[in-house]
């Protein structure tokens, strides 16, 4: 038989009415001769009763937990006495019960999802779909691509599919390559975006495009990363940066209400990326707390304190009362992210005592001044390269966050911008410069004469990070249009005229043919539903994620392949690699 509705879409008013109703067994009990029944399907939930002399109860008798059923019977209110408000104050009172199929006993009880080792819970992820929690998690994810389409397609954006096997090319992480049968030694690489592809259709005259694109990283794994992901893919022609920036405020707006009921305030403030750094030491800051860092480097400079003394940067931050062994956490914490430890101070009238005390007696009392640190607050420190001290006390800021609750006292949500990166950036290692976000940034345009000078550091891009809760959500920038920047960008970044070509030759062709000034953005759409839905981990958005080991534990991914499949492709495995 037809289904009447899903469980979760009756109402009062089908109450007297006989309905059917199809799904899982979520739970059953016996009582004194009835048996009861929680029926569940992914809309909702509801409770089942076969009385003993019910022509279904022999039928009732056999049903197990996560068996599959149809029950016809009547939907009615249960007694005045176990009623609480809202649908569960109704029940069905079974006529007919049909076992649709049988069920083997599930290899953990799905209602304690939450406690069971995740590897577990991957390697069974049919059964973990199950769980409400995880239904409700991509039902919103569902609900936020409708709302997505439903503006993009208002405000004129056209969806294009861009190639998934492509060429390789450095956007800052290891590709996944594809061997090609009929190109032996050849190989295709999937995309780790479309940047090149979109940018090529502002160039070929579309205007606004979008696309949900399935992109492909070989990096190390963490909670809000997988190898293959989503990212919303968005491109603007004839736009400055304003424009991109209110078109994305707009979209983001828009989700939320539509699926959440969450209304956002607009504009979403910015802060340019050298303010982030020092007042929260991180590019991606939760803003839900106000917990900024104070400079004290003209404090200390020249001083006694010799690890104060000549260092790049001394920051501080005021926290609150903290016991000695949290202390020690933290400084764990900031050495972890690249600090030599963790001074510190607690206030203790109109000085210090503990810690450092001893080296501040003549600055206490502007310490006390810039920080407002309150009477037993704890002061804490971090010195040396600027970029180490901020970060390490960054993490710190995090910790503290996470230790008093401090994000409980602001917004459940916060969006905010982080504009005015560095286009340049000096990688120790290979002691060369290399592009902070991609080499198609387009640099601020009174920074254009740096190009090839000692200060070409000071270069600032046209590129913004979108900071939803201390997660960078999304990321873009107004692109080079010029073909004569694109070659000054490659040229700072080491390539030689003939590296570029043989690495970008397609696009810096196209570049010549009139292209249009443009900007864009990608969200991570996986960690925006990640932190909409309040998961931990972009794995409990995602319907078949890998682990933290890049494995698939349900479908047995990677795995090896058959020697006839290797040698198509004219590959084989080295003995040492097994």
């Amino acid at each position: 038989m037809k289904r009447t509705a899903m469980i979760g879409h009756l109402t009062p008013a089908h109450a007297g009415q006989t309905v059917t109703l199809q799904g899982w067994v979520n739970r059953r009990r016996d009582l004194g001769g009835l048996i009861f029944l929680e029926l569940r399907d992914r809309s909702g939930l509801v409770q089942v009763q076969v009385e003993p002399d019910s022509a279904a109860f022999a039928d009732a008798d056999r049903l197990r937990a996560e068996y599959v059923a149809e029950i016809e019977g009547t939907y009615q209110a249960r007694p005045e006495s176990q009623r609480k408000g809202g649908l569960a104050d109704y029940e069905v009172i079974a006529t007919r019960v049909k076992v649709l199929n049988t069920a083997k006993t599930t290899p953990f009880e799905l209602e304690k999802g939450d406690s069971v080792a995740e590897d577990i819970r991957l390697k069974f992820r049919y059964l973990d779909l199950r769980r409400p929690e995880m239904q409700r998690n991509l039902v919103l994810r569902s609900k936020a691509v409708a709302a997505v389409t439903e503006y993009l397609d208002r405000e004129g954006f056209v969806q294009v599919e861009t190639p998934m096997l492509t060429k390789s090319t450095p956007e800052g992480a290891r590709d996944f390559l594809v061997p090609s049968r009929q190109n032996p030694g050849e190989f295709y690489a999937l995309p780790q975006s479309p940047q090149l592809f979109k940018q090529m259709l502002m160039i070929a005259g579309y205007d606004r495009y979008y696309q949900l694109a399935r992109c492909f990283r070989d990096e190390d794994l963490r909670a809000d990363r997988q190898p293959d992901f989503t990212q919303l893919d968005m491109e603007m022609s004839f736009v400055e940066l304003d424009d991109v920036l209110s078109t994305q405020e707009g979209l983001m707006a828009h989700v939320f209400r539509e699926t959440m009921g969450v209304d956002l305030p607009v504009p979403f403030p910015r802060m340019a990326y050298m303010d982030a750094m020092n007042l929260y030491g991180s590019d991606k800051p939760d803003l839900r707390f106000d917990l900024k860092f104070t400079d004290v480097t003209d404090l200390f400079q020249g001083g006694e304190f010799k690890a104060f003394a000549t260092a790049q940067a001394v920051k501080v931050i005021a926290a609150p009362e903290l016991t000695r062994k949290q202390i020690d956490e933290l400084e764990r914490i900031a050495k972890q992210n690249g600090a030599g430890g963790l001074a510190w101070l607690k206030r203790d009238g109109d000085g210090f005592t503990g810690g450092i005390s001893k080296f501040v007696t003549a600055q206490a009392a502007e310490l006390i001044a810039r920080t407002g640190v309150e009477q037993g607050g704890t002061l804490l420190f971090t010195a040396g390269e600027w970029k180490k001290a901020v970060g390490a006390l960054g993490a710190v800021r995090l910790a503290l966050r996470d230790l008093f609750d401090l994000a409980a006292a602001g917004p459940q949500f916060h969006v905010s911008w982080v504009t005015e990166f560095p286009q340049l950036e000096f990688d120790d290692d290979s002691g060369t410069w290399t592009y902070m976000h991609h080499p198609f940034t387009a640099p601020h345009p009174d920074d254009l004469n740096l190009f090839g000078t000692d200060r070409q550091g000071e270069i600032r891009a046209q590129a913004y990070d979108l900071v939803l809760n201390g997660f960078e959500v999304g990321g873009g920038s107004i692109r080079i249009h010029d073909p004569a920047v694109q070659a000054q960008m490659f040229q700072a970044i080491g390539f030689s005229a003939e590296q570029a070509r043989e690495k970008f030759g397609f696009f810096m062709d196209a570049l010549e043919y009139g292209t249009p000034p443009h900007g864009g953005i990608a969200w991570g759409f996986d960690r925006l539903i990640m932190v909409m839905s309040g998961a931990t981990s972009i794995r409990e958005v995602i319907a078949f994620p890998k682990n933290n080991r890049g494995v698939d534990l349900m479908a047995l991914a990677p795995s090896p392949v058959e020697p006839g499949q290797l040698a198509d492709v004219g590959l084989s495995v080295a003995a040492s690699d097994i």
